[in-house]
């Protein structure tokens, strides 16, 4: 005899859910074996339900509950009303069962007397070939994975009849066990099909599949997962951590309660490696409510204590392996559908230019390899040793002056992370920077062509192009290094940036590199906020919300580094402060404000002798040297008018945006040298200028120029004037027309950098008279004046920082009787160094320096130490005080802002690891960026047809269908194609030998991990 069948549908209000309800009443009415009953659950108002005649006509009854109430619980509310011995079918409004659903159903559960519960194959409502669940299984951890969900219905399955779960829509549930069997409501609307086929299990029965009976379901009813993916995450966490808690030993109970807190924290760093942090906090929110839900957990242990027949040792068979699950996440190399392009680095000669660049790079810089360390210009020596480098980067005691404590400039960071890189001695580390600036500007030139064009030889013409930017050989030669910093880094900006909307690995490396660019040219902040604010405005207007949310990440480690700093200018009143250059700050050539300043920024040159031509030719030829950089001008004009024109317009924008940055620099004076004033070196905004330059250049031999013999000249032509305008740039040093010199490895006497051997914190009392009669006062603390030492918050001052020492060493001048030694003791300074004035030493300056000497000769406790290029030094012969410690609060506000800045860098570091599907992702979508529908498509040739800057697209790029959207992308730079549809995975746990998936525009999208019920 059939089973009587009591149906309880469970509906939400809504107009939308309304037409759910109804198509789902009619589909129950259309049974060819009808439920003897059905009773219909309202989270809501039900009012217009119970005066709907079509409503009447199918349900017994109908229960009105609150609108917080769960699928669970509205089940258990309609219990009541079933009679003895009925089986119960679980629907909701949003599940409309085909018409032979509940009979197949039926005829399973009479067939299998082990059947303590039967569940239908569920489909998607608009594609009933799509299935949305077949069976649920789980990990040896608890994470429960669909067996089938969002594969293309083919019968595949339907051999299958047995599985641990499933999802809780459409099941029917024996009626001798409904009583056991009831939804667990504190699996929060997660995974209840699941729990129940595993108490079924172990009460001696099982849960049983029915292909044959379909049912179509939407994603968005009572019974399925929430849409929004923070809320999914947090639910299907949570129901996996009570289930855990509630199928452990009793004895484990407690060691499961307290790993709740360390996996959260382990798997927020999966998480993020798997570039979904939206999963983060929704992880911690699991985990603490799994922990203070102790009564819940004892109720479900109980329920399954009191149903429990057989061991768990019964479920063992159906538990998904962490092999099997591997498989299940692994599609597998290849599975791209057709990779766009190839990044032929190797193939197509990126790597020979890169070569090139390095035997141009030593010829030009020949001897430096011999060199310890390397000065001149804004050069300085670094720390000795790398924990001293890397305390120069936290927030507490600065490197200069006494008792001054407060914010690191985020361009000591940059110098830790480069003398980190050659620990034995820091200081080489410029000097390998210096030898590998051409090769690293060629690869990061190329790297960043990639967005722009496909063929090998303009990505090479764009590396050589970037590599010979006058602002750049120009800052090589005067010896800048945030400058030549600023420009190797900016290309790899561009590359990550442009699609840092499309994936979380990409926002991550580019947020790292913004932090970084902003640090070593703070003036860059302003032109790269309003290029931000574009591209937000245009992702927001193409709807691509999520990506907005990358995009905002963009910012957050730069605001986190720069905060403290903001907070320290703006308390001291100075908040222009924060644009000025880092590091050591020099008087050196640059475009001024003057007319003839501001003629050479808008010809591209950062200083007025023009790149080394005005040192080495006439003023008259020297003249015609911009002439030079005229093809590249030319060719990034022509963009405006490409068949890529929106692309091309938005690298003029951006060249635009650098060179108002220049012109702006060279009229800001916000640092002070010996006391003179220093305008912004507008090199930094040049080098923005010039990204765009070469970017709009490329757009036009990619675009415009379809002759292949033109695009050829068109290349070969800029480069080769670009190459001669480099000329004095790459001579000036065997030319001896440059600022760079041999060390010195210490700025101090070469007794003190012997005594501060190890960076030991020695002060010395700096003084150097000035050619205008002052003196100029400074304390170095250590074995010499370091570059990472350097902070903005005394370059900029307006008022001396920390203890003034200047009065002490004024007096210490002046014929004034009082104990010099007693009062420099108890300021922690060791030694007095009078040092000499670089350059010309005027009469004044000559004057003060013999005055001084006698002066200070004079004073007991001073004991002449002798005399160097770097001046006349003095010991004291007191006992000298230790340096000063932090305060408490002082130790807590450093800890506080070591803390969060460390977690910002951290986060970004773990986004910003490539995965294996990540990568996969990359090479499924189009490298090129801002692509236009009406821009020329070129078929390759043959190989031997092709020409050295004439190299196609792959063919992938115009054969394969699922390129056309890529291909016909109107987005504009940094816009890219609209995003896919994303499904993500829950990762599985430390202990599963499985790799994390990433967010889904990282990797292809995974429906096994994770149930869209």
């Amino acid at each position: 005899m059939p089973a009587r069948v009591h149906a309880i549908i469970v509906a939400r209000p809504g107009s939308s859910s309304r037409a759910q309800l109804l198509r789902t009443l009619d589909a129950v009415r259309s049974q060819t074996s009808p439920a003897e009953a059905v009773t219909l659950v309202m989270c809501g108002d039900a009012s217009t339900l119970r005066e709907s005649e079509a409503v009447g006509a199918v349900v017994e009854g109908i229960i009105e509950a609150r609108a917080t109430t769960s699928f669970a619980e509205a089940v258990e509310l309609a219990r009541p009303r079933v009679s003895e011995g009925s089986a119960i079918w679980l629907l909701a409004q949003d599940t409309a069962p085909h018409p032979r659903a509940l009979e197949r159903l039926r005829g399973t559960l009479e067939r299998s007397p082990s059947a303590a519960i039967v569940a239908p194959k569920l489909v998607a409502t608009d594609n009933d070939r799509e299935i949305v669940s077949l069976g649920v299984s789980m990990t040896t951890f608890g994470r429960s994975v669909e067996l089938a969900a969002g594969e293309l219905d083919q019968g595949q399955h339907d051999r299958i009849d047995d599985a641990l779960g499933s999802d809780v829509r459409g099941i029917l549930i024996r009626g001798e066990v409904r009583d056991a069997l009831r939804p667990d409501p504190a699996l929060a609307g997660a995974d209840e099909g699941l729990d129940l086929g595993v108490r079924a299990r172990l009460g001696g029965g099982r849960l049983v599949l029915s292909p044959s009976a379909r049912i179509s379901a939407a994603p968005d009813g009572p019974a399925a997962l929430p849409s929004g993916r923070s809320r999914r995450a947090y639910v299907t966490r949570l129901a996996q951590l009570h289930r855990r808690l509630a199928y452990a030993p009793a004895a484990a109970v407690p060691l499961h309660w307290l790993s709740l807190l360390p996996l959260a924290l382990w798997r927020s760093i999966t998480h993020l490696v798997g570039k979904r942090p939206e999963a983060v906090l929704p992880e911690w929110g699991a985990a603490l409510t799994a922990m203070l839900r102790v009564g819940a957990v004892a109720r479900s242990r109980s329920r399954i204590r009191a149903f429990r027949s057989s061991t768990w040792a019964s479920i063992a068979p159906l538990r998904v392996t962490s092999s099997d699950l591997r498989r299940r996440l692994d599609d597998g190399h290849g599975s791209e559908g057709g990779a766009v392009s190839e990044l032929r680095f190797f193939s197509g000669g990126g790597a020979w230019a890169v070569l090139a660049a390095l035997v141009v790079s030593i010829a030009s810089f020949t001897t430096l390899l011999a060199w310890p360390a390397l000065g001149g210009g804004e050069l300085l020596p670094l720390r000795q040793t790398i924990s001293a480098l890397w305390s120069d980067a936290a927030w507490g005691a600065r490197g200069t002056g006494i008792g001054l404590v407060g914010p690191a400039d985020p361009f000591a960071a940059v110098v830790a992370v480069l003398g980190s890189l050659w620990p034995s001695g820091p200081s080489f580390a410029m000097v390998l920077l210096w030898i590998l600036a051409l090769p690293l500007a060629v690869l990061g030139g190329w790297f960043a062509a990639t967005r722009v064009t496909d063929r090998a030889g303009l990505r090479i013409f764009a590396g050589v192009a970037w590599a010979l930017a006058p602002t750049f050989l120009t800052a090589l030669v005067d010896g800048r290094p945030s400058a030549v910093l600023v420009h190797l880094l900016l290309p790899w900006l561009f590359h990550s940036a442009v699609v840092a909307h499309r994936s979380w690995g990409a926002a991550g490396s580019a947020s790292l590199l913004l932090a970084a660019v902003v640090a070593c040219a703070p003036s860059l902040a302003p032109a790269l906020a309003l290029l931000w604010v574009v591209a937000v405005g245009i992702v927001l207007g193409t709807g691509q919300f999520r990506g907005v949310g990358r995009l905002l990440w963009l910012l957050v480690p730069t605001a986190v580094l720069f905060a403290p700093l903001v907070f320290w200018q703006f308390a001291h009143g100075t908040p222009l402060a924060l644009l000025g250059d880092p590091g050591l700050v020099w008087a050196g050539p640059q475009a001024s404000a003057d007319a003839a300043g501001r003629l050479a920024l808008a010809i591209g040159f950062p200083t007025t002798d023009l790149a080394g031509w005005a040192s080495l030719v006439p003023a008259a030829i020297a003249a015609w040297a911009p002439l030079l950089c005229a093809p590249m001008a030319l060719l990034a004009l022509g963009a405006a008018v490409a068949p890529r024109w929106r692309a091309g317009i938005t690298l003029l924008v951006v060249a635009l945006a650098g060179l108002a940055t220049a012109f702006f620099a060279v009229g800001i004076t916000v640092s002070f040298a010996q006391g003179a004033g220093v305008a912004i070196w507008p090199g930094a905004g040049l080098s923005l200028a010039w990204v765009g330059v070469v970017g709009a250049a490329l757009v036009t031999l990619d675009t415009a120029i379809t002759l292949p013999r033109l695009r050829v000249l068109s290349a070969v032509a800029a480069g080769v004037a670009l190459g001669i305008c480099a000329v004095p740039a790459l001579t000036a040093f065997h030319a001896q027309r440059s600022v760079l010199t041999n060390g010195p490895e210490s700025t101090l006497p070469a007794y003190v950098a012997a005594q501060a051997a190890g960076d030991r914190p020695l002060a010395t009392l700096v003084m150097t008279p000035q050619n205008d009669g002052g003196l100029a006062v400074e304390v170095v603390w250590g074995a010499s004046e370091t570059l990472g030492s350097q902070t903005t918050m005394v370059s900029t001052a307006v008022e001396p920082q920390g203890d003034d020492v200047a009065t002490l060493a004024v007096d210490l001048l002046s014929a004034r009787d009082f104990d010099a030694p007693g009062e420099l003791a108890a300021k922690g300074i060791s030694y007095v160094l009078l040092a000499e004035l670089p350059g010309d030493e005027g009469d004044k300056a000559r004057t003060l320096r013999a005055a001084a000497i006698a002066s200070i000769d004079q004073r007991a406790g001073l004991v002449h130490a002798g005399e160097s290029d770097r001046g006349v030094l003095w010991r004291l012969e007191a006992e000298v005080a230790a340096p000063p410690t932090l305060t408490s609060a002082q130790e807590g506000s450093a800890r506080l802002v070591l803390t969060i800045q460390l977690l910002a860098v951290f986060v970004a570091l773990l986004l910003s690891i490539p995965t294996r599907a990540s990568r996969r992702a990359a090479r499924a979508q189009s490298r090129i960026v801002g692509r236009a529908p009406d821009e020329p498509m070129i078929l390759p040739r043959h190989a031997e047809d092709r020409s050295p800057l004439d190299e196609q697209t792959p063919v992938g790029a115009i054969e394969e269908p699922q390129d056309e959207a890529a291909l016909t992308d109107e987005a504009l730079v940094p816009i890219a194609e609209s995003e896919p549809v994303e499904e993500p995975a829950e990762p599985a746990e430390p202990s599963d030998p499985v790799d994390a998936p990433t967010d889904v525009d990282d990797e292809r999208p995974d429906t096994t991990g994770e149930r869209d019920r």
